[in-house]
C-alpha cells in the first residue's frame, strides 16, 4: 500500500497518465538505478555522483539517448535540477541552489559566462563529444577547485590513452521529430605508445518545438557548432604533457521565456598541462595546468515582432588561470593538495534604441568591467583506520580581489553607494569532514561542513539587470558580506542479493543569504518592470532535501528501479525560497540482453504548493510523463553499429515544471533515433 502523501501525488496527475502512474509507482518502490551498483569499496565511497558519457563504449546502447546534450545528462542526476528558459542552454542547480552558489568547472578550469541574464551557463559551451564524464559533488565536498555553498559540477575531459598504434573513428547521426532536431557528430582518434591525438566535432540544429497538444513554442530554435581537440605526449613512464582546446559557437538561439534572444554565443577554451605519475614515490600524481578562455555573448531582440524599445546587450568574459594539484600516500594517509588561481574580466553593456528615430539612443554598462583575481589552496587528508572505516577532512583558504576598471561604470554605481572604492578584498574559508563506514551489505557516510562564497559579479556590481521572472530591475551591492553555510550530509545503502535500497539527505543553514529586496525609493529603467530590487541579505535561509531510492534485479535480465525526492527551503523572513524542487519521483522497468535493451519509464513531480511568491513564482501543477527507449548493437568484424530509438512523453502531456522560467511548457511527444558507426 502506498503512503498517503504519495497516493495523493499520484491521483492529481493528468487523466491520460493515471493508469501508468499507479502501475509504475508501485513497481518503483523496489528499485532505482539503471545498473546494479557494485559493492562499495571504502577507497571510492564519497558523496559524489558521476555521470558517464563516453558515447562510444560497448554499453552505449543502454543510455536513453546517447546524443543528448550535456543538459539532458545532468537532469538525470538526483540532486541536479535544470532551469529552462528555452530548449537550449539550461542552467544547472544543485541541492536547490543556482549558479551563484555553485562551482562549475571544465576539467578543473574556471570559465565564466558573459550574459547578465544567465543565458549562457558554462555547461552550454561543451558537448558530449568533448566530455567523458561529469562529477557532481554535494556542498563542501566540492571545494577542490573553488569555494561554493551548494556544491560543484566538474565536466571532465577524456583520460589520456596510450597504447599500440591504432586509428579509430566514429560517426554519429541523430534525429528528433519534435522541432525537426538534427545532430551530426564525428570523432577521429590516433594512438601509439607515446602519443595520442583526438579530434571531434558535433553540429546541432533545431526549429521551434511543440508542447503537448501540438502547441508551437515560438522562439525556441537554435543552431550550434562544437569542435575540440586533445593531444598528449608521453616522455617516459612518469612524465607526460597534454593540450586541449574547445571552440563552441551557437547562433540564432531563441529563448521563449525571455524578452530577448541570442544572435551569438561563442567560446574558445584552451589549456596545456604536465602530468607526473609514479607508484614508487611518496607523490603518486602531480598535475599542473595553465589555461585561458574567452567568451562573447550577444543578446538582441531584432527577431521579436513587438517590443517597446529595441536593445542590444553584448557581453564579454575572459579568464586566465592555473592549477597545480598532487596526490600523495603515506602510511594510512591519502593526501591531496590543489593550489589554483584565476584572473577574470567581465564586461557587459546595453544600448537602447527608441522606436522614434528622432530620439537619442541610451547606453550604460550593466557589468562595469569587473576584474577578479582569486588564488586559493585546498588540502584534503583521508585517514584509513581500517579498510572499512575512513575519516576524511578537507580545507580551502582563498583570497579574492574585485576591481571596477571602468570609470563610467564606477560612477554609475556611486549613485547608490557614494563611499564605495574601486576594489574590494575578501578572504574565504571552507572546511568539511566525513566519516565513511562500510560493511559487507551496508555502508554509510556522515558529513559536516562550513563554507563561504563571495557575491557574484551581478550581485556585487550589476547595474539595472532586468529579471523577467519577477519583473524587477536589479542593482548590485558591493558591500555585501560573504555568504556562509553550515551543512550536514548523510548517505546510506543496504544491499541484499539483487535488492538495494538507499537514502540520502542534506541540510544547509545559510547565513547572510544573498537575495534581492525591493527599494520603493528607486524607479525602474526597464519598460513594464514592477520596480527595483537591490541585492541584500537575509539573516539566514535553510534548505533541506532527502532522496529514497531502490533497485531490484529479477529473472537475470530485468531491472526495476525508482527514486523519490522531497525538498524544502525557507528564509528567515518566513517566506519560501525560489526554485525549490517539489516532491519528485521516477520509476522504470527495463530488460537488457548482450546486444539489445528496452525500457519503460515514468517520471514526474507533485504540485509546487510551497512557491516563492515574492520572487515571481506561482503554483505549478503536478505532472507525470511516460517515456520508452530501445537500443541494440550490430557488430561487424571489429566495428559496430549502435542504434538507439524511442519516444519521449508518449502521451503528449502538456506540462510545465517548477524550473521552467515563466511557466514555459516543455516538449510534447517526441520520436527520436540515434545511429553511431564505430570503426576500430
Amino acid at each position: 500500500m502506498l503512503p498517503k502523501k504519495i497516493s495523493k501525488a499520484v491521483c492529481i496527475l493528468s487523466w491520460n497518465s493515471r493508469f501508468t502512474t499507479v502501475l509504475f509507482m508501485f513497481l518503483g518502490f523496489y528499485s532505482w538505478s539503471q545498473e546494479v551498483e557494485p559493492r562499495v569499496s571504502p577507497d571510492t565511497l564519497n558523496l559524489q555522483e558521476v555521470i558517464v558519457l563516453a558515447p562510444h563504449k560497448l554499453n552505449h546502447y543502454k543510455q536513453d539517448k546517447p546524443l543528448s546534450s550535456i543538459d539532458d545528462y545532468l537532469e538525470k542526476a538526483q540532486r541536479v535540477g535544470m532551469i529552462k528558459r528555452g530548449r537550449y542552454a539550461w542552467e544547472p542547480s544543485l541541492n536547490n541552489m543556482t549558479s551563484e552558489r555553485l562551482n562549475v568547472t571544465i576539467d578543473g578550469m574556471y570559465v565564466f559566462g558573459a550574459c547578465t541574464d544567465k543565458m549562457d551557463p558554462i555547461t552550454s559551451y561543451v558537448d558530449v563529444s568533448n566530455i567523458e564524464q561529469v562529477t557532481i559533488s554535494s556542498g563542501q565536498e566540492g571545494t577542490e577547485h573553488g569555494h561554493n555553498i551548494g556544491g560543484a559540477i566538474d565536466l571532465k575531459f577524456p583520460e589520456a590513452k596510450y597504447g599500440p598504434k591504432k586509428f579509430k573513428s566514429s560517426l554519429d547521426l541523430g534525429y528528433e521529430t519534435n522541432g525537426n532536431y538534427k545532430t551530426t557528430g564525428m570523432d577521429l582518434a590516433y594512438t601509439n605508445t607515446s602519443f595520442y591525438l583526438n579530434l571531434d566535432g558535433i553540429y546541432r540544429h533545431a526549429d521551434n518545438y511543440e508542447a503537448g497538444g501540438q502547441e508551437e513554442v515560438l522562439y525556441s530554435q537554435f543552431e550550434k557548432y562544437n569542435v575540440s581537440g586533445q593531444m598528449g605526449y608521453l616522455f617516459n613512464a612518469n612524465h607526460a604533457i597534454e593540450a586541449h582546446f574547445i571552440y563552441d559557437k551557437a547562433t540564432d538561439v531563441g529563448y521563449p521565456a525571455l524578452p530577448m534572444d541570442v544572435s551569438l554565443a561563442e567560446a574558445l577554451i584552451g589549456s596545456i598541462g604536465h602530468n607526473y605519475q609514479s607508484d614508487s614515490t611518496l607523490v603518486k600524481q602531480w598535475e599542473t595546468k595553465l589555461y585561458a578562455n574567452t567568451i562573447t555573448h550577444i543578446m538582441d531582440d531584432s527577431q521579436r515582432v513587438d517590443v517597446p524599445i529595441r536593445m542590444d546587450m553584448p557581453g564579454w568574459s575572459d579568464t586566465y588561470g592555473f592549477y597545480s594539484k598532487l596526490q600523495a600516500e603515506r602510511f594510512h594517509h591519502d593526501l591531496s593538495l590543489n593550489l589554483n588561481g584565476y584572473y577574470n574580466r567581465s564586461l557587459a553593456e546595453m544600448t537602447m534604441y527608441p522606436n522614434d528615430s528622432s530620439q537619442p539612443s541610451m547606453f550604460m554598462y550593466t557589468w562595469p568591467d569587473v576584474r577578479t583575481w582569486y588564488t586559493g589552496l585546498y588540502v584534503e587528508d583521508r585517514y584509513r583506520f581500517t579498510p572499512s572505516k575512513i575519516l576524511s577532512a578537507s580545507m580551502r583558504l582563498g583570497y579574492q580581489n574585485n576591481r571596477v576598471a571602468n570609470d563610467e561604470g564606477l560612477e554609475s554605481l556611486k549613485i547608490f553607494y557614494p563611499n564605495m572604492g574601486d576594489d574590494k578584498n575578501r578572504m574565504l574559508f571552507a572546511f568539511s569532514s566525513n566519516y565513511h563506514f562500510v560493511k559487507k551489505d551496508f555502508d554509510a557516510i556522515f558529513g559536516l561542513g562550513y563554507g563561504e562564497r563571495a557575491p557574484s559579479v551581478s550581485e556585487g556590481y550589476g547595474f539595472y539587470l532586468f529579471n523577467s521572472f519577477d519583473r524587477f530591475d536589479y542593482i548590485g551591492n558591493p558591500n555585501l558580506a560573504n555568504e556562509k553555510s553550515l551543512e550536514a550530509q548523510f548517505k546510506t545503502n543496504y544491499r541484499l542479493d539483487h535488492f538495494q535500497i538507499g537514502l540520502e539527505a542534506s541540510y544547509f543553514h545559510i547565513m547572510d543569504y544573498v537575495i534581492g529586496e525591493i527599494d520603493p525609493t528607486l524607479s525602474a529603467m526597464t519598460i513594464g518592470a514592477n520596480g527595483v530590487k537591490q541585492y541584500s541579505a537575509l539573516d539566514y535561509a535553510t534548505i533541506f532535501d532527502v532522496y529514497l531510492h531502490a533497485n531490484f534485479h529479477f529473472f537475470k535480465r530485468f531491472l526495476l528501479h525508482s527514486a523519490l525526492g522531497y525538498n524544502y527551503g525557507k528564509g528567515s523572513h518566513g517566506g519560501n525560497l525560489p526554485l525549490i524542487k517539489p516532491f519528485s519521483y521516477i520509476a522504470e522497468v527495463s530488460y537488457t540482453a548482450p546486444y539489445f535493451n528496452v525500457a519503460l519509464q515514468l517520471q514526474g513531480n507533485g504540485n509546487q504548493s510551497r512557491y516563492g511568491y515574492n520572487y515571481g513564482e506561482d503554483e505549478t501543477p503536478a505532472y507525470g510523463i511516460l517515456n520508452m527507449n530501445l537500443g541494440h548493437v550490430v557488430p561487424f568484424h571489429s566495428n559496430k553499429l549502435v542504434f538507439k530509438y524511442g519516444i519521449e512523453n508518449v502521451l503528449d502531456t502538456y506540462y510545465s515544471t517548477y524550473a521552467d522560467w515563466n511557466n514555459i511548457p516543455r516538449e510534447g511527444r517526441n520520436f527520436y533515433i540515434n545511429l553511431s558507426v564505430v570503426m576500430n
